[in-house]
């Protein structure tokens, strides 16, 4: 894996705030709530993280 590799990086992951509540996360794609850190084999990293990879050639 590589260093970008994390549900945050993720087209997938979605932050959700409520008044009053703390933020959750979210994959959409599995329908549960994950971590930032975490890491799931479906990772499809969001344009911006797939060109910086591409830049640093990983």
């Amino acid at each position: 894996m590589n260093r970008f590799h994390c549900c945050a990086t993720c087209r997938w992951y979605e932050v959700r705030k409520t008044k009053g509540k703390k933020a959750t996360y979210h994959c959409i794609r599995l329908g549960y709530e994950t971590h930032p850190k975490y890491q799931f084999n479906c990772w499809d990293p969001k344009e911006k993280v797939r060109k910086r990879m591409e830049q640093e050639g990983d």
